[in-house]
Order: structure tokens, then sequence, then C-alpha cells
């Protein structure tokens, strides 16, 4: 094989790779898969802790991505974060429907889920989700772990000097 096939052929690979990378970038920024040019429509949500959500979070129901988490903002009257979601018009949700922040795996990408009510009426644009659940803290859970197991410990070794 001559010098410019062989130039050619790694010029090739050097190319697909480098496309390779910017198609995972796209897709680790959650960039990649966008809600399709149709209609959506727009919900809110107060959460106490949104925890490490971030904007273009999925928004999920059933496992199945329904929209996605247009902005966060913080609410200085409630002092609550704002999620307001994008939600693509073909799913319809019922007003008594909840909202979750939920994590992928153990310290996987933070989502918000979304479980359907039994109302009669749909949300609207510019609807709010009343009844929401904040977001699992994991070194919130572990520090209550550790203080009450501190406090069991604590509370045995008063106990056992009482007894003697």
């Amino acid at each position: 094989m001559s010098r410019e096939k062989v130039d050619l052929w790694v010029g090739i690979f050097v190319l697909i790779g480098a496309l390779a990378l910017v198609f995972l970038a796209l897709k680790a920024g959650n960039l990649l898969n966008v809600l399709a040019v149709g209609n959506t429509y727009t919900v809110t949500a107060n959460f106490d802790n949104i925890g490490g959500l971030k904007p273009r979070a999925p928004v999920k129901s059933a496992g199945v991505v329904v929209g996605r988490v247009s902005s966060i903002t913080f609410d200085d009257k409630m002092y609550q974060g704002v999620v307001t979601m994008e939600l693509d018009s073909r799913y319809q949700f019922p007003v008594d429907s909840s909202a979750k922040i939920l994590t992928s795996g153990l310290l996987g990408e933070q989502y918000i889920g979304i479980e359907p009510g039994g109302d009669e009426k749909n949300f609207v644009a510019g609807d709010k989700i009343r009844y929401t659940q904040s977001a699992v803290v994991l070194e919130n859970l572990i520090s209550q772990f550790l203080y009450s197991k501190a406090a069991e410990g604590g509370s045995s070794s008063q106990a056992g000097d009482a007894a003697k």
C-alpha cells in the first residue's frame, strides 16, 4: 500500500474517533435526545430540596421520558426550589398527580418521576404540581444512621451504668 493510502485511512479513523467523542459528550450532557419539535406544555413544582437535579434532566413516568426540566429557580418567599418542566403534549396527567425527585441507581443522575393521580381533569399549561417529594440526600441518610447508632450506644451505656 502506498504512503498516501495509509495516510488517508489513518485520517478516516481519526475523524471517526473524533465524531464518537462528540457523540458521547452530547449523550452524557443530555443534549442529544431533545424532545421532538412537537408541542409541549409547562408545569411547575416546588420542592424543599432538589438535591443534584439539573436543567435538561429527564421527567419520567413509568420509566418513559415524558419531558425535560427546563429551569430551576429559588422562591425566596417559600424558601423552596421551583422546578419548571416541559412535558410532551402527547402525555396528559391528572391534576392530582405527584412528582418525586429520584435517582438512577445508587449514585446516578437525578430525574423527576411523575405518578399519575385519579382525577378526571388534566394539567394544562402553567399548572402547578401540588404533591411533591424532595430528593433523598445520601449524606443526610448516613448522618441520621450514625446519629441513631450513637444515641443507641449512649443510652445502652447509661442503662449499664445505672445497673451497677
